[in-house]
């Protein structure tokens, strides 16, 4: 469902743009409806952060709401750049609490719907941060092992699924080279 709202999303407001995006995810705000953070990147390499206001809209006709008379539409409701972004807080590491701020020239609080959603964008901004040359991402308050997923301690588990693997590989060849007692 998430990969046909994003589709939707870049088809109606991002495309015609000349932008990508990249990520989003949806967060709660005051104003009824539904609210996205999403993250793209115009055709020029500059990153922007924004929070789209999603609306259904009843085509003209149709008093009874019917899935085929709804239509979605999209309005960025605040736009900001990722350079003029000084510091992306998650406030408390250890809580599992989907709320982060956004330092620009003021704070920005957002209340994602989940704290993974939360971690997703944090990783989004940093990995975008280093591709378009910005300097690093200055975050405070996230873990930083569910940020940056390459580091040794994240990737134990795969690393012993591999050594067993090996091992009975090499049981295998052990045994299939033994002779058989007759």
């Amino acid at each position: 469902m998430s990969s046909l709202l994003k589709e939707e999303m870049q088809k109606q407001l991002f495309r015609p743009q000349g932008e990508k995006l990249e990520e989003f995810i949806e967060i709660e705000e005051q104003q009824p409806g539904r609210h996205f953070l999403c993250v793209s990147v115009s055709k020029g390499k500059q990153v922007q952060i924004s929070v789209v206001q999603c609306k259904k809209l009843e085509r003209s006709g149709n008093k009874k709401p019917q899935r085929i008379g709804l239509q979605d539409s999209y309005l960025r409701t605040e736009v900001w750049v990722l350079q003029d972004l000084h510091l992306l807080d998650g406030r408390d590491p250890d809580v599992d609490d989907p709320c982060f701020l956004m330092h620009f020239d003021s704070v920005r609080p957002v209340r994602a719907v989940t704290c993974a959603a939360k971690y997703s964008v944090a990783r989004t901004l940093v990995a975008l941060s280093k591709q378009v040359g910005h300097a690093d991402l200055t975050l405070r308050n996230f873990d930083w092992t569910y940020i940056n997923p390459a580091s040794i301690h994240s990737n134990r588990g795969d690393c012993m699924v591999l050594m067993q693997i090996c091992f009975y590989a090499i049981s295998l060849v052990c045994l299939s080279l033994c002779p058989v007692p007759l």
